[in-house]
């Protein structure tokens, strides 16, 4: 068994799609509209599905905002350089919550972002 992907429902597709693709570097791998459901899958992620775990981006339609509670944490994805990726995503548009620096408590250097409904993503630097 492997994990797939990870389901966010989204307030505005074509803003999420924007932030995953354009500021995070992932691309729309699928995307398909459901009328009878009155809502719209879109599939992104840095690879292939049958080989990555991807992020399933749900717009329900006429729904624009969630209260996103207090259970789900952030996602979390591996760069390089984290200064360079922070820089990269602040210039284009991203929202940076927190600056990379060592992690509270250790060594390993975090930053966080968020995107446009507010959902986390931790970027953690590996070599």
């Amino acid at each position: 068994m492997r994990i797939l992907h990870t389901m966010l429902r989204v307030g505005d597709l074509q803003a999420s799609k924007r932030f995953y693709c354009e500021v995070l570097g992932m691309k729309v791998l699928r995307e398909k509209e459901y009328p009878s459901g009155q809502f719209t899958l879109c599939f992104v992620g840095f690879g292939d599905e049958d080989a990555n775990t991807v992020l399933e981006l749900t717009y329900n339609w006429g729904t624009s905002k969630y209260d996103l509670g207090n259970a789900f944490g952030h996602i979390a994805l591996a760069t390089s350089n984290i200064y360079e990726a922070v820089e990269k995503i602040r210039a284009a548009g991203g929202k940076v919550t927190r600056e990379p620096g060592p992690m509270k408590h250790g060594t390993t250097v975090i930053a966080f972002v968020e995107d446009p409904d507010g959902y986390k993503i931790e970027l953690i630097e590996r070599a």
